[in-house]
């Protein structure tokens, strides 16, 4: 989920390739997934990188499809997979063209919207934390230790959220206390609501992506926000002061995201496969975790990758609650969706 840029101009029926190379491969996906080092061995098979065309958020790609845009592949996260099953936009992998399959870690396969009688829906590809960044020169590590720091008002002005309707509920969530959002009351939706309302006042920016919020923390305008480890990863390659809590009392958010393959895609089927394979390889894992401080699906990979390097990019084992972002009742989601823009609005 990283350097996520919503691309202005796109229609509804289009959206702009931004590097065209491979015409038999159109990958649909988030900006910055474009980079080389996710698929070598699809580059050194075929002398070129597929096409991309991005997406701003899994909502703007969702409907970009059902609107008519074509591609062969596309890469939402795990939430989103009913969504685009019920739309009939995907049909099932053959999982005997995907021989890393087999050491995937099953845990992100254990749900019948990803695999069932009809086939293999969604091959996981990455995963991640959203939880507190922060500037250690600004705040101190006592005031991380609740989520309710997001509401403190001496941070008014000084805090950013993801512009994501995921991530910012599972902060809601946690905050009011609910560690799993697929039995979700009436109450705690509302008691989830009125937190982010408070937050809300405190916002100084909604991040798009993780190069603006990088930008916002390494200015000093922003000295906290919920963020994907993506952002102390690569800020404290370049030196800031940033540091990612993810045990306060209330606990974190984890996500994963993954490929689906599109019905009627434009391209080479044999070409999604290969596409497929290399992110899938052992120099994909290692790359994605060392540079970009996300985990890979592949568990034999990850299995390889020392335990100081996960735990240094803020993948090691937490005692804290986790709320894991796994598929949810899509009427839920819709409503959180609908009531994430009132409260941005500012109603």
């Amino acid at each position: 989920m990283t350097y996520r840029t919503l691309l202005a101009g796109v229609t509804a029926l289009c959206a702009a390739p931004a590097l065209a190379a491979d015409p038999d491969l159109l990958v649909f996906d988030w900006s910055g997934y474009e980079d080389p080092n996710f698929f070598q061995a699809y580059i050194e098979a075929h002398g070129t990188n597929p096409t991309f065309a991005f997406f701003g958020d899994d909502d703007d790609a969702f409907q970009k499809l059902l609107s008519g845009f074509r591609a062969d592949v596309s890469h939402p996260c795990s939430q989103m997979v009913g969504k685009f099953r019920d739309a009939d936009l995907i049909e099932p992998w053959d999982t005997s063209r995907i021989p890393a399959f087999d050491v995937l870690d099953p845990a992100f396969m254990d749900s019948t919207i990803f695999r069932d009688a009809g086939g293999v829906w969604y091959i996981p590809a990455e995963w991640g934390a959203t939880a507190i960044a922060y500037n250690t020169e600004q705040v101190p590590p006592e005031d991380v230790e609740s989520l309710q720091i997001f509401t403190d008002p001496r941070y008014a002005g000084r805090i950013s959220l993801p512009d994501n309707n995921d991530d910012v509920w599972a902060l809601a969530y946690l905050a009011t206390g609910v560690t799993d959002w697929t039995t979700v009351t009436e109450e705690q939706f509302q008691a989830a609501g009125a937190w982010l309302r408070l937050a809300h006042e405190n916002v100084r920016a909604y991040w798009a992506d993780g190069a603006e919020l990088a930008q916002l923390m390494a200015t000093g305008e922003v000295v906290l926000a919920w963020a994907w480890n993506e952002t102390p990863t690569t800020m404290v390659a370049e030196g800031h002061p940033i540091a990612f809590e993810r045990e306060p009392a209330e606990g974190s958010t984890t996500w994963f995201c993954g490929y689906v393959n599109l019905k009627d895609g434009p391209g080479s089927e044999d070409r999604a496969y290969d596409f497929m394979n290399a992110w899938l390889d052992e120099r994909t894992a290692r790359y994605i975790v060392e540079n970009w401080g996300y985990g890979h699906s592949n568990s034999a990979a990850l299995a390889g990758i020392d335990a100081a390097v996960l735990d240094s990019v803020g993948l090691g084992k937490v005692t804290a609650p986790v709320l894991a972002q796994v598929p949810m009742d899509n009427v839920l989601r819709d409503r959180m969706l609908e009531e994430f823009e009132k409260i941005k609005a500012g109603f």
